[in-house]
């Protein structure tokens, strides 16, 4: 006989699934229709030929992750050659080359006023770093803030404004902070699993966030309570991405698929799957219309879909290594990925 906490343990755990199917049920029978039946009659678009524009070579080491700034010229890259770059993407020149304390880098962040870009992973902390005042010993971005406290490694941040700044962690746990006041203002725990992405609503007042516990998860940025859970994916969320509209927002995973979210109808109401899937997917983003949906994938490229048609429309090849993150300019005109192949592209 098992111990009585193990039989506990199963019971919860048998509980939830029943819920979790009667949820789904529900979801099935109030869906009287599909994306695809109310999108046949529109015009197919045609399949996106972006192209290389611009290598980002500088980095020694897998780069494991990129973000715009707001002017939709400027983006930052995270290597595990513990170097931030700050890269004029119109160039493809470096601006800045930020040494880090800790190689071990997993997510960064710009601000969208471009001043300042923040940056974790496995040190348990969050570094954000002033891009207009230099430090006169190594003459880079000076530190203006230490963010300690996690139990465990940092997987995504995002900053609200120049003055706050919303992170997840290995630890499950939300958390955001005053950086002013150098505080949290909020932490609670968000997830039964690592906390893996976060997107910001357009308006910022809301955000969805991806775990390791399956799930998608949407939040309002003045509350701890979770407003709505969305269930579906069968492994590890990779990435998520708010749609334009603030209505919808996509999601990517290890089970090889990337859905589509309807926060009005309260469930998924697409499922993306490329013609031979193979590998899973690292991260995500939406056109500026929100028709055409991007996936990085462990298949070194990515993957674009039709998302009102739910067609594969192609695929956008060059990195020679995992992708492991995309970032789509605010003015829809680029996007930057990065890869294992220790360099980013950017595609126009």
């Amino acid at each position: 006989m098992p111990p009585k906490e193990d039989q506990e343990v199963n019971r919860l755990k048998k509980e939830l699934e029943d819920i979790t199917n009667k949820i789904k049920e529900q979801q099935r029978k109030v869906a009287d229709t599909t994306m695809e039946q109310v999108c046949a009659d529109l015009a197919e678009v045609p399949k996106l030929r972006l192209s290389t524009r611009k290598l980002l070579k500088g980095h020694i080491n897998k780069v494991n992750s990129v973000h715009f700034s707001g002017d939709s010229r400027h983006c930052v890259t995270g290597s595990l050659d513990g170097k931030l770059i700050i890269w004029d993407t119109w160039t493809g020149n470096k601006v800045q080359v930020i040494p880090l304390r800790s190689a071990w880098v997993m997510s960064v962040a710009f601000s969208p006023s471009g001043n300042f870009v923040a940056c974790g992973g496995m040190d348990n902390m969050c570094t954000v770093y002033d891009l207009n005042n230099r430090d006169s010993t190594t003459n880079s971005a000076k530190i203006t803030r230490e963010l300690m406290g996690y139990e465990g490694f940092l997987s995504c941040c995002r900053f609200l404004d120049d003055r706050t700044l919303l992170t997840g962690s290995g630890d499950m746990k939300i958390c955001m902070w005053d950086l002013e006041a150098s505080k949290k203002t909020l932490e609670f725990d968000a997830h039964a699993g690592d906390v893996a992405s976060l997107s910001l609503s357009p308006d910022g007042q809301k955000y969805v966030t991806g775990s390791v516990d399956r799930t998608c998860k949407l939040w309002d940025t003045r509350d701890p309570d979770c407003k709505q859970t969305f269930f579906g994916h069968e492994a590890d969320v990779n990435s998520v991405c708010f749609h334009p509209s603030g209505h919808a927002f996509t999601s990517a995973s290890e089970d090889k698929t990337a859905r589509l979210h309807d926060l009005r109808s309260d469930q998924q109401i697409a499922q993306y799957t490329p013609p031979n899937p193979n590998s899973g997917f690292t991260s995500c983003g939406l056109s500026l219309s929100g028709r055409y949906l991007l996936c990085g994938s462990d298949d070194n490229s990515i993957h674009t879909w039709d998302t009102l048609k739910n067609q594969h429309t192609g695929c956008l090849g060059g990195h020679e290594n995992r992708v492991t993150s995309l970032s789509l300019a605010g003015n829809g005109m680029a996007i930057v990925s990065c890869s294992w192949d220790n360099h980013g592209r950017v595609w126009v």
